[in-house]
């Protein structure tokens, strides 16, 4: 068994979802939002790295796999507030020892729903019932067990073809 932690960073909401893989079956564990809406960035970043501390120490998952920032020349600024609160994932799951694998938005929604171009309501409801839950997750929560659902498929794939997992996959 392998135990994968998904994280959509972001820096007012951040979704968390943990699954199990055993072989080739995924099961559901948990997810969740980090809220980080009130305060200065220095008492957000804070709060979402303390909760993510807590979350990994909850669950001792063996992996952990983050969205990556979608940059584009219109939105620069919300790409830098976003890489920032990618940045406190990363010690997050550094300081806890995790190797850490990252997929883009279009990965995550090709492995999920099979389009790259899926919206949040396609990804809730794919994640539901992958997982077979009885009610969707809220979008960034759905977002993260997607990003741990990629990471398990990619990572079944590299295994079967002899390739280890160090540190990355890329």
């Amino acid at each position: 068994m392998t135990r994968i932690l998904g994280i959509d960073p972001g820096s007012r909401h951040t979704g968390f979802g943990v699954i199990d893989v055993v072989g080739r079956a995924e099961h559901y564990v948990a997810c969740g939002r980090i809220n980080s809406v009130d305060g200065s960035m220095a008492e957000r970043l804070n709060l979402i790295f303390r909760r993510l501390c807590e979350v990994i120490d909850e669950h001792r998952p063996d992996e952990a796999a983050l969205e990556e920032t979608f940059v584009n020349r219109v939105n620069a600024a919300s790409a830098l507030v976003l890489g920032q609160a990618r940045g406190v994932a990363f010690c997050a799951l550094g300081l806890r020892g995790l190797t850490v694998a990252e997929y883009s938005a279009s990965q995550v929604k090709q492995a999920v729903t099979g389009s790259g171009r899926a919206d949040k309501t396609q990804i809730q409801q794919m994640v539901r019932m992958l997982l077979k839950l009885d009610v969707a997750p809220v979008s960034d929560a759905a977002d993260a067990l997607g990003v741990a659902l990629t990471h398990a498929r990619v990572r079944a794939t590299r295994l079967a073809t002899g390739q280890t997992f160090v540190g990355s996959w890329k």
